[in-house]
């Protein structure tokens, strides 16, 4: 009779399939990796309200608004978690079959920022106006395609077996999988975005096991890389100047020095504890240029002080860390790939970020990851958690 009740004990009935969903969710909810997740989340809270201070007095971006920003910060965090969910539940073993499209739209996207689609901002010919005063910046997600269009080809045969580690057509191919969108992306020019890419790419062979002759290589070619762009004149002026300031902080304060000047002084004047949220006399003043972007860690220098900044650091530390720890643990060298390429990006783009400000790095308008304000650089990073989660959790979401 038990069986016939549909409740029976025994698992068989229509309650089967609830308690088996439960079961799994709990399950999926236990790998997760939840200091990630927290310390992610943390970092685009209090770039939130950095956001919010320094743009609530800028009449002429806010529309009037002082929280125009603010909200539009929480929006695209919004946004950035649930396209990390949806990561998660596709999974990275899926992506992986997905490469060869998800390669396609994002070369198709960065070739459109060449036409006139293409718009400048801040001096660098790479965003996309979608109208309604939006913008897409398709050089994230190439960050991304990189990262796993590499990884697809280089753990191809090792992780079915074939091989103990990529051999060298193999790592030529991957390369040249890289070099087209990074070659596009310097056209804009993005010099930026090149540099990280650079550094995915070097994340990404040191991981996979790839000869060390590669890696030598490699840097051998972005130096005569480096030195060929400054030769031939790729860079725009404003690079040229940037790199020129940084050579020499005292060049020139009031013109190409002017950024790296402010921010400094902003920084110095914060002390230990700050001047108090929203009392920063160079926030308020708008003295620092690009503080909602680039600049955004100079709100907390300022206002947080040095406990405020050092409590971002640490939040970017324990992300990377356990970043670190999920490429250790995955049980494929996919993932280990993967994971090591995430880190490297945003290991390199939080020190050049947090560097420029500090002036020990040139500035290269690259955003602080998960703290300043940008749709797509924050849908990108939300992304790459996703990717990390999914590799801790080693099935979709679904199963």
């Amino acid at each position: 009779m038990a069986g016939t009740s549909g409740f029976s004990v025994s698992g068989y009935g229509p309650e089967r399939g609830l308690w088996a969903t439960l079961a799994a969710r709990d399950s999926l909810a236990r790998r997760l990796d939840w200091p990630l997740m927290f310390s992610a989340l943390a970092l685009s809270a209090v770039g939130s309200v950095l956001v919010w201070s320094a743009t609530r007095n800028r009449t002429d971006l806010n529309t009037g608004d002082p929280y125009h920003f603010f909200f539009r910060h929480i929006l695209n965090t919004g946004i950035g978690f649930a396209l990390m969910i949806g990561t998660i539940w596709l999974g990275h073993r899926t992506l992986r079959g997905a490469v060869p499209v998800l390669y396609g739209v994002s070369v198709v996207l960065v070739l459109l920022v060449l036409t006139p689609l293409g718009a400048t901002i801040n001096g660098a010919h790479a965003w996309i106006v979608l109208g309604g005063g939006f913008t897409l910046q398709p050089s994230e997600f190439v960050k991304i395609t990189i990262i796993l269009g590499m990884a697809m080809m280089l753990a191809a045969r090792v992780d079915a077996g074939d091989q103990v580690h990529p051999d060298h057509r193999t790592v030529a191919k991957s390369l040249g999988l890289a070099v087209v969108p990074i070659m596009i992306v310097m056209m804009m020019p993005d010099l930026g975005s090149v540099m990280v890419m650079a550094v995915i790419v070097l994340g990404v062979l040191l991981s996979s096991g790839a000869s060390n002759r590669w890696i030598f290589g490699l840097v051998g070619a972005g130096v005569v890389g480096a030195v060929a762009v400054a030769a031939l004149g790729v860079l725009d002026e404003y690079q040229i100047n940037r790199f020129a300031a940084f050579a020499n902080p005292e060049l020139d304060p009031a013109g190409v020095g002017y950024n790296t000047n402010q921010a400094r002084i902003a920084i110095g004047s914060g002390g230990l504890t700050g001047t108090g949220l929203f009392k920063g006399s160079q926030t308020t003043g708008q003295f620092v240029p690009e503080q909602q972007t680039d600049f955004v860690f100079t709100v907390a220098g300022e206002e947080l002080g040095f406990l405020g900044a050092g409590l971002i650091l640490l939040l970017l530390g324990v992300v990377l860390w356990r970043a670190c720890r999920i490429a250790r643990e995955t049980t494929e060298l996919y993932g280990t790939i993967v994971a090591a390429g995430i880190i490297a990006w945003f290991a390199f783009q939080s020190f050049e970020n947090v560097g420029m400000t500090l002036g020990i790095m040139p500035v290269a308008g690259l955003p602080l990851p998960f703290v300043s304000y940008g749709g797509t650089s924050m849908f990108a990073v939300w992304i790459a958690v996703g990717l990390l989660q999914s590799i801790r959790v080693q099935k979709p979401m679904s199963a």
